[in-house]
């Protein structure tokens, strides 16, 4: 399968269509040499602190879309604990009114996403990154949240509710909680996006996410059918692998490609 093809399924095996459109934006795969950048192009930006030494990440969400407190508060947590920031890390949450309301490709998610932006994803000391919470669904129903370039990630909740089963097991709560993360972990260039992991880690059937059940990048985190999995506790954690990755990009032990900027 090619490497631009990123595919996200459903927990325990549930069998897909092969080659769906994935949560990470093709389309940016195959143009690296945007000035938006690739998902993972800003990784170097944020595991380094010497020239970006704070980081915002920006929240737009339609009324009424406003993500849960515990997913924002997480994705805080596991950003802090891999990216070098010594002036820190915020949010920042701006309700917008997007134009678009029903369903979302990953140029739409990119075109809003940069008319909303506060501030260019490089600006002076400051690292920007950016999620949008809209109302509709992506143009593939069944993916929850898509990164589409360097520094914008899109969440669906009306597709997150959707994905809660009866049980509630998992909850449509703990559904965001991980895809958020998840979503981030490709802008940190999490599997093998914007480098080749030592470790063998990336699961061979669907690039760019893990093989581990127990990291957050697990290649089934990702779909509506996650609702086939009756446990109300989905992996939030980069595992060790993904932190080795980290670490080896952060120290240039591990090479990294299609950068914006590098230390």
């Amino acid at each position: 399968m090619d490497k631009s093809v990123r595919i996200c399924f459903g927990i325990l095996g549930v069998l897909l269509a092969p080659l769906l459109s994935g949560c990470i934006g093709t389309d940016a795969l195959a143009n690296p040499g945007t000035n938006r950048g690739v998902p993972g192009g800003l990784t170097l930006a944020c595991l380094d602190g010497s020239e970006y030494t704070s980081m915002v990440v920006e929240v737009d969400y339609h009324p009424g879309y406003k993500p849960e407190t515990s997913s924002t508060d997480l994705l805080l947590e596991r950003l802090d604990s891999v990216c070098d920031k010594p002036q820190g890390i915020e949010i920042q949450f701006t309700e917008t009114s997007f134009s678009n309301e029903e369903i979302w490709t990953a140029s739409d998610v990119r075109d809003v996403g940069w008319d909303e932006k506060s501030h260019d994803p490089r600006d002076k000391s400051v690292l920007y990154w950016q999620v949008i919470f809209p109302e509709g669904v992506y143009e593939d129903s069944s993916v929850l949240g898509v990164a589409v370039d360097a520094s914008t990630v899109a969440m669906f909740k009306d597709s997150i509710d959707d994905a809660e089963n009866i049980f509630r097991r998992p909850s449509a709560e703990k559904i965001e909680n991980s895809v958020l993360v998840h979503e981030f972990g490709h802008l940190l260039g999490l599997v093998n996006i914007v480098y080749t992991s030592p470790a063998d880690h990336e699961d061979s059937e669907h690039p760019g996410h893990s093989n581990n059940e127990d990291s957050v990048m697990y290649w089934a985190i990702e779909s509506t059918s996650i609702s086939n999995f009756f446990s109300n506790e989905l992996p939030t954690e980069f595992d060790l692998d993904d932190k080795q990755d980290l670490i080896g990009l952060a120290d240039g032990s591990i090479e990294c490609t299609d950068q914006l900027w590098r230390p």
